[in-house]
């Protein structure tokens, strides 16, 4: 139980500022809440409550979480939420300053992404459009379907949960881009290629015929789940890249939806594009996030980037 009815009440108070004004996710407020518990219940053992509490608190609150032998990443997460609770207690007038502020967050190291070669990335793209030719019948509209996945994921770097759940309105309205909600439901244009644009058109196409319809509804699910009125899982998109990426002679333990997002950004940046372009692309809240992949760039490339952008450099 939190600590106090004090503390309840704030961090209650909190929660709801997160879910209505930032419109964080159940998993995300879930999250908070475990760790913000913790927290007031650690205040607590030291007879204090949120409100009052100093630097010195807070610091031994971390120092406790060392002890534990937490990870870093664990950390610097529980920390990000006492933060943001104190910063909230704060500006609501309820303490009278920001203890947490000054703290500093322990450093962790940032592994870097994996990703595919250009190379690769085509054998993969090569292998679904070869399931669609040599396809008949119902085994060609869900190669039609694996390809479009594919195409529309390297194209764009959507994130898998934004991908297998986008609906035929969001890739309709304009040719050249598609509209995604994101996390945090912030909502971003991202430009589609001649290849992706195709593989959609061609795909809807054959969803038309199936179902012998003129259009297709704008709310219906693009990827559609077998049996169901949900999205195609995550999960089972994973299972059908992998089983793609055997198929064209690749690991298929090193492919994943996430691993070819992150081919998209690396091979953009080698091509040249602007930093914060890819930033914008690929829904990213901070570009110290998009710069990691810089540093799996040939060293030249690299330093391309990095001087000819001036936020690389913040």
């Amino acid at each position: 139980m939190v600590s106090s009815t004090t503390d309840k009440r704030l961090v209650s108070a909190f929660l709801e500022m997160m879910s209505a004004e930032r419109g964080a996710a159940a998993n995300t407020l879930a999250a908070y809440a475990r760790d913000l518990e913790l927290y007031c219940d650690h205040l607590k053992s030291a007879g204090v409550q949120v409100e009052n509490a100093g630097t010195s608190e807070v610091r031994n609150w971390l120092n406790s979480l060392h002890d534990e032998g937490l990870s870093k990443s664990t950390m610097a997460r529980r920390l990000s939420a006492v933060r943001q609770l104190h910063k909230f207690a704060y500006a609501e007038g309820l303490s009278s300053d920001d203890p947490a502020d000054v703290i500093m967050a322990p450093r962790k190291v940032r592994p870097l992404p994996k990703v595919m070669s250009v190379g690769q990335a085509e054998r993969l793209l090569s292998a679904a459009r070869g399931q669609v030719t040599g396809a008949r019948g119902k085994a060609r509209l869900k190669a039609l379907r694996l390809n479009c996945l594919i195409e529309v994921l390297y194209a764009t770097g959507l994130r898998v949960s934004e991908l297998v759940s986008l609906t035929v309105g969001m890739v309709s309205g304009d040719d050249r881009f598609i509209a995604v909600r994101g996390k945090g439901g912030r909502e971003r244009l991202v430009p589609l290629s001649p290849a992706a644009r195709s593989a959609i058109d061609g795909y809807m196409d054959a969803l038309k015929t199936a179902g012998d319809l003129v259009t297709l509804p704008a709310g219906r699910y693009l990827f559609e789940g077998v049996g169901t009125r949900s999205h195609l899982t995550r999960q089972h998109f994973a299972f059908l890249l992998k089983g793609l990426a055997h198929q064209a002679g690749l690991d298929a333990g090193a492919v994943s939806p996430h691993v070819v997002r992150h081919a998209f950004a690396s091979h953009l940046l080698q091509g040249g594009a602007d930093l914060r372009a890819v930033q914008q692309m690929l829904g990213h809240a901070d570009i110290s996030t998009t710069q990691i992949y810089t540093h799996v760039m040939p060293e030249k490339l690299r330093e391309a980037v990095e001087s000819h952008h001036p936020l690389s450099r913040t």
